[in-house]
């Protein structure tokens, strides 16, 4: 088993070398590094900032309220993309294995979120994963943050090409980055990162180092 996330992250890349034509890579790669490039984490929500009351949609079917999220301390927020991405495939169950328990130790909540809706069950099937998973409709929490983006290269719906909006059950090309959103139980911003190279996520010792401490340990007790 890998360490990190950064290595089965470079696991993956290691077998798409294998495996994929060049033109592929590099368009992979070109989508990466433009994001990366436009990238401003100045722009971005910043600690201590608050966060508007907004609505998710979990995994049920069911409203989930950032105060119900928060109704019993802080919670962290992981975005994805979306169910079939294979990175997130690898990310959620990655956070699953080592961020859950130590999350349930200290009475903080989890929650996986992008712009799906419905979730996709089979996700959290596929990988027995033990938090939240929920949608975020039109974009709305997402685009508060800053996190969206549209891909460069939009297939033409007209011509019967997959296109990601069909995915994610929305309209639009537009689609989060992944993000990791730490959320004292007042509603303000412990920690934000956005990762514009979906191959480049946040650490789980990264999201532990930043929970807000007197909280985490009144919510445990």
């Amino acid at each position: 088993m890998t360490d990190t996330l950064k290595d089965r992250f470079a696991a993956l890349q290691a077998e798409r070398e294998r495996s994929w034509a060049p033109e592929q890579l590099e368009r992979n790669a070109t989508q990466r590094r433009v994001l990366v490039q436009r990238h401003d984490p100045a722009t971005l929500p910043q600690k201590g900032d608050r966060v508007a009351p907004f609505t998710l949609i979990d995994q049920d079917g069911q409203a989930l309220t950032r105060d119900d999220i928060l109704a019993d301390g802080p919670a962290v927020l992981v975005f994805f993309r979306f169910g079939g991405c294979p990175a997130c495939n690898i990310a959620l169950p990655w956070y699953n294995e080592t961020l859950l328990p130590h999350l349930r130790e200290r009475g903080v909540r989890l929650l996986a979120v992008s712009a799906q809706v419905p979730v996709d069950r089979n996700l959290i099937a596929r990988h027995d994963l033990g938090f939240t998973v929920a949608g975020d409709p039109g974009y709305a929490l997402a685009r508060s943050l800053g996190i969206t983006f549209f891909p460069e290269e939009q297939p033409a719906v007209a011509a019967g090409a997959p296109w990601i909006g069909a995915t994610l059950g929305t309209n639009s090309y537009e689609i989060d980055q992944p993000a990791v959103l730490v959320l004292a139980q007042d509603g303000t911003v412990a920690f934000f990162e956005a990762s514009p190279d979906w191959l480049d996520r946040t650490e789980t010792e990264t999201i532990l180092a930043a929970l807000p401490v007197a909280e985490s340990v009144r919510s445990a007790a």
